[in-house]
């Protein structure tokens, strides 16, 4: 039977970004936000969620236009050599040593899902899904993998909102926090991780190069461009809605109340709600959020390292399999042992800090290159939201590099 021909009409890369930022890092930070603060950092996540679709809608344009990566593009486009060499260093050391050192955590939120459940240990958990993510990367179909992890959101999706609903009241209290936005005392720190854990540095180049998969040159570039568009904001607003429902879940149940908050066993205090059925329905969402992540961050280690350095990043290709399979060899172990390489993530977030701003920075210069973008480079506007993006990036950026260094 002949393969049916890819439409740009279908959702896709967009969705990855979403699978890859909402992980056990998130479902924490927004349980902590409302846990603690209420809806009073709802500002800080709907700014994140713009900034994303930002960063993120300028990342896949450019894929699509150039049909290079955002990693190869960033090696060969600047005019120094210094840069490039900067560009190749940041990414791989990041990206591709970053990725590996998060990757346990990953691991871990969906192996404690599991084990939460069927009452067992972690460590075997943590092998299995380590297994089965190797066996879905090494079958090197794209398709395969982007319906997987479409089906994992779907599955997070219905579960932190339909917790949302049965918890939360009505949206006036989200719409007066909206009007009324503060930062009470104390909570710096929370507002960071929240802007942090969704505007994140590795998912522009898993963008870009997803996007470069999903519409091929075939295809008209503009019907492939107003796809990506309405894809990206789509997706990301999902993310951001899924993100909401957590925090609001939280909200409610702990927040003003005299319960010990903890954010993976928030199920305890949804028994009233639903049941026998918490333990296994929130388990199942943060399952979700682990294997999600598991399995983007080493797609988008592949990407952004093979971009970087030259090399062909195709799923099949030898040098993608390295760095991906390693990534994920490395989780699984820290995942399995029980441990979590507290060096090497706090060189990651210090790395991260560097690169945030940096790639902000190189993705609004290129954007605004007629030679490599012609029509398709950023307008008045764009440039507008970029550089209120690039900025709060690069403040972002600083910000984690104080908390690194114990300043914060």
């Amino acid at each position: 039977m002949a393969r049916e021909p890819q439409r740009a009409g279908r959702f896709g890369p967009g969705l990855l970004v979403t699978a890859a930022f909402i992980g056990p890092g998130t479902i924490a930070t927004a349980s902590s936000a409302g846990a603690i603060f209420g809806y009073t950092l709802v500002w800080a996540l709907l700014f994140s969620v713009f900034a994303t679709v930002v960063l993120q809608e300028m990342a896949a344009r450019q894929a699509l236009a150039t049909r290079a990566g955002l990693a190869e593009t960033m090696r060969t486009a600047f005019a120094s050599q210094a840069l490039g060499r900067v560009a190749v260093i940041l990414v791989v050391a990041a990206i591709g040593l970053g990725n590996a050192a998060y990757e346990a955590g990953n691991i871990t939120g969906a192996a404690v899902a599991v084990a939460g459940v069927t009452g067992s240990g972690t460590g075997p958990w943590a092998v299995a899904i380590g297994v089965a993510a190797a066996l879905l990367l090494g079958s090197g179909h794209y398709h395969l993998l982007e319906r997987v992890l479409i089906g994992l959101v779907l599955l997070m999706s219905t579960v932190f909102l339909a917790c949302a609903v049965l918890a939360a009241p009505g949206p006036e209290i989200i719409l007066d926090a909206l009007a009324r936005p503060g930062m009470p005392e104390g909570s710096a720190l929370t507002v960071i991780a929240l802007i942090g854990t969704t505007v994140v540095p590795y998912n522009l180049f898993l963008h870009a190069n997803a996007a470069r998969e999903k519409w091929p040159a075939t295809l008209p570039l503009d019907e492939s461009l107003a796809a990506a568009r309405r894809d990206s904001i789509l997706s990301i607003g999902l993310g951001g809605l899924i993100t909401l429902a957590i925090l609001s879940t939280a909200a409610v149940t702990f927040f003003g109340s005299s319960k010990s908050f903890d954010a993976f066993a928030m199920a305890d205090q949804l028994e009233p709600l639903l049941g026998p059925a918490a333990g296994p329905v929130f388990a199942a969402g943060l399952f979700a959020g682990g294997l999600t992540s598991a399995l983007t961050a080493p797609l988008a280690a592949g990407y952004a390292v093979c971009g970087a350095l030259g090399w062909r990043g195709g799923l099949r290709d030898p040098g993608f399999r390295a760095v991906s399979f390693a990534v994920l060899l490395c989780g699984t172990i820290f995942a399995a042992l029980g441990t979590r390489p507290l060096a090497a993530i706090l060189f990651a977030q210090a790395a991260n800090g560097l690169l945030l701003p940096f790639v902000a920075l190189a993705l609004l210069y290129l954007m605004n290159r007629r030679d490599l973008l012609g029509t398709h480079r950023n307008g008045t506007l764009g440039n507008l939201l970029g550089a209120v993006v690039v900025a709060v990036a690069t403040g972002l950026g600083l910000l984690k590099l104080a908390s690194v260094a114990g300043l914060l």
